[in-house]
């Protein structure tokens, strides 16, 4: 055997890697339950390795009556017998031409999946109308580390340039993730710590983009060398740059923009006439987004020994991200806010291939420092330092005949402290620790599977005034019957509860980011979710389609809403806690109308997404994402690739109390790719377009639509390369 060649994985694992192994698993286990600091609850996914060939396939992968996958929209729709909830998955060109810093508008173009759009360096991925802390984001399994969850105008500290492919799921399956699987999770499996051995000695990998909107330009370059048969370096780095945004209209809404212009008239008419001028300038303010830019980097580095038993490595990661929060108008001096974060990453990962009951030990763990400050006018207002370890250990067991499954414990620990003169929430302590099980049964052509999580969290402020404490209970339940092998129904239930965050119990104050006034709810009880998901896909030689719908009633939805007060000038969100009522559906469909004895194609495709949200005796939920309907058409071939689509975003009337509706637009994008040595090739050049009308239009899922609207025109040129 080639000793650069990827070794096989089903042997007795080397006594070397085992001894390695089990003195990982201790470190990692005393690593994960260390009371000093604290994590949130991101619930990470079992961590693959070189050997976790079941939780990772390739997404090429034909299924099991030899199709190959049909992408739609993101999604492999396929055949697959393993699947219950079918994820959604971004991979490939299609993740090099979506590239962007910030994880919320990289898969804002996916079935089901929003984005908080709050800055355009602050966006956090929404699905079927939730975010927050109720979409678990994921780093290879492990939580983000960070204090994205405080409010949606901190960024997600992930690096989408070192990144594989991201998987959005759904279903029971997510309560191997989270102790409510309502929202769902979404997964971006990175490239640090090394999965197999190269068959070269060196491989390297680099992605290059430049987008007209902003003049934004990311820069993203990884290598793994390696350095002995069974071991394997890697290292990365990152850049973004981006200017202040080009938008194709006025930046406030329509509402906003008269109410601005109405004040202005006011004080005109009570002899302000700076005053009046200035909020004049700011209503009339079109072509650019004021203090809209970002800028940031990455480096990391890994390291893994990677044997026919198994595999162990570890990496560290430094990522700092700056951007700018545009303005709501005012009058007078007021200086723009901007934000800085900074993370230090440790991450381990360690899996050792097992016999007999178990196929597979798996461990994954991980350390995060954080800091993250809210300037004014350049200087530190407000910091908040969250230092967290996350820990997870699954037993993956072996099939044995229409039985398998896999059970695991995962503890975390976080310690949030917030220094500065406008301290919105106490300096607070969460920890969590969770049991759960996964068993799967196949009969014939029906799957069966049964996911259980028990999840204990405790949440207190460090000088002891404050603590509560929650004990969720979680389940889930799912069917699929495939009565020809291109066809699958499925059929799920879920049972979820999630304890409070420590933000929407405590907090309580002015914060100048978000420009409002939040107040929390100490005496919150935790938040009870049951959804039902049906669903259908089916996979031929020339279709695919899937659809999806789904139902999730709260018994005590936590939402901030406005209550349309103003506390010195800025509005008030009070946290509250109410039944809600979740519905919505996701159709998809792709169709090859043409197809060539070569392997090219022409094909239609086409997608729908909607959510109908409501709080009882309140109305509708806050900030839920339209209808949206897409369609489009792609020439696929070995060495170009063209498409074009239509994507209408209907307008949202159903709203919240005290907030605007917001109309609806309409996108054009296109894209044209060019491989010159073929698909398998190392090049790949792309040529894309987004909102190539230059429309204005707004996000019914931000917080700050009526003065952050959507990116105008951007025509971005981007270039993959893998050597």
């Amino acid at each position: 055997m080639n000793a650069l060649s990827p070794l096989p994985r089903r042997s007795a694992p080397s006594q070397t890697l085992r001894s390695a192994l089990l003195a990982g698993f201790a470190a990692g286990g005393l690593f994960g339950v260390t009371p000093a600091l604290a994590a949130e609850a991101d619930a990470p996914a079992p961590a693959p390795t070189s050997g976790d060939t079941e939780a990772h396939a390739d997404p090429a992968t034909p299924d099991d009556a030899g199709h190959p996958p049909i992408i739609v929209s993101g999604r492999l729709i396929s055949g697959d017998r393993d699947t219950i909830s079918a994820p959604v998955v971004l991979t490939g060109d299609a993740l090099a031409r979506n590239v962007a810093p910030q994880i919320g508008t990289m898969l804002a173009k996916l079935p089901g999946v929003s984005t908080s759009g709050f800055a355009p360096g602050a966006s956090r991925p929404v699905l079927r109308g939730f975010d927050g802390p109720r979409v678990q984001v994921l780093t290879d399994g492990i939580g983000s580390l960070d204090a994205a969850s405080v409010s949606a105008d901190h960024g997600v500290a992930l690096d989408t340039l070192n990144v594989d492919h991201i998987d959005v799921l759904h279903g029971p399956a997510v309560l191997l993730y989270a102790s409510d699987p309502a929202g769902g999770a979404v997964n971006a499996i990175d490239k640090r710590i090394p999965r197999s051995v190269p068959d070269k000695t060196i491989s390297l990998t680099a992605l290059g983009s430049y987008g007209t909107a902003a003049d934004a330009v990311n820069l993203g370059a990884a290598a793994d060398v390696v350095i002995a048969p069974r071991l394997v370096a890697h290292v990365d780095g990152s850049y973004n740059h981006a200017g202040d945004l080009r938008i194709g209209g006025y930046a406030l809404s329509p509402q906003l923009r008269a109410q601005t212009l109405a004040s202005a008239a006011d004080l005109a008419a009570d002899g302000d006439q700076a005053g009046a001028d200035q909020l004049t300038t700011q209503a009339n303010q079109r072509g650019r987004l004021s203090n809209s830019w970002a800028k940031g980097y990455t480096f990391g580095g890994g390291l893994a020994f990677i044997d026919d038993g198994g595999s162990i490595g570890i990496s560290v990661q430094r990522l700092a991200s700056d951007y700018g929060i545009p303005p709501r108008p005012a009058v007078g001096d007021s200086d723009p806010v901007s934000l800085s974060l900074r993370q230090t990453r440790y991450d381990l990962r360690a899996s050792l291939n097992a016999t007999g009951f178990l196929d597979r030990i798996d461990l994954r763990a991980a350390y995060g420092d954080y800091t993250h400050a809210e300037l004014d006018a350049g200087v530190p207002a407000t910091r908040f330092f969250n230092k967290a370890i996350e820990s997870r250990l699954d037993l993956v067991q072996a099939r044995h005949g229409a039985w398998s499954g896999q059970s695991g414990v995962q503890v975390s620990t976080r310690k949030l402290t917030v220094v500065g003169d406008e301290r919105l929430i106490p300096d607070t302590n969460t920890d969590r620790f969770a049991a759960f099980t996964r068993q799967q049964l196949k009969l014939g052509t029906v799957d069966l599977e049964g996911t259980a999580r028990y999840e204990h969290t405790a949440v207190a402020t460090i000088d002891g005034t404050q603590r509560s404490s929650f004990n969720q209970y979680s389940g889930g339940i799912g069917l699929a019957w495939h009565p020809v092998e291109s066809l699958t129904l499925s059929l799920s239930a879920a049972h979820g509860e999630r304890a409070p965050t420590s933000e929407e119990l405590y907090i309580d104050g002015i914060h100048d980011a978000t420009q409002s006034y939040e107040r929390g709810n100490p005496g919150f009880r935790k938040e009870r979710s049951n959804t039902v998901e049906a669903g259908a896909r089916f996979h031929g030689e020339r279709f695919a389609a899937a659809v999806t719908a789904y139902a999730t009633d709260f018994k005590d939805y936590i939402a901030p809403l406005p209550t349309g007060e103003l506390i010195e000038g800025y509005p008030v969100y009070q946290f509250t806690q109410v039944p809600a009522k979740f519905r919505g559906i996701e159709a998809e469909a792709s169709a090859k109308a043409l197809q060539w004895d070569n392997g090219s194609s022409v094909s239609i495709d086409g997608s729908v997404d909607y959510v109908h949200a409501s709080l009882t005796g309140l109305g509708a939920a806050p900030r839920i994402p339209p209808l949206r309907v897409r369609g489009g058409i792609e020439f696929d071939s070995d060495m170009f690739d063209a498409r074009a689509e239509v994507v209408r975003n209907a307008a949202q009337n159903r709203v919240a109390a005290n907030e605007n509706p917001v109309g609806g637009f309409t996108l054009v994008n296109a894209s044209l790719t060019w491989r010159p040595k073929g698909k398998d090739g190392p090049l790949s050049l792309i040529l894309s377009g987004d909102n190539l009308l230059d429309v204005s239009g707004r996000l019914a899922t931000s917080e700050t639509r009526d003065f952050v609207p959507i990116a105008g025109r951007d025509v971005r040129i981007t270039v993959s390369l893998k050597i």
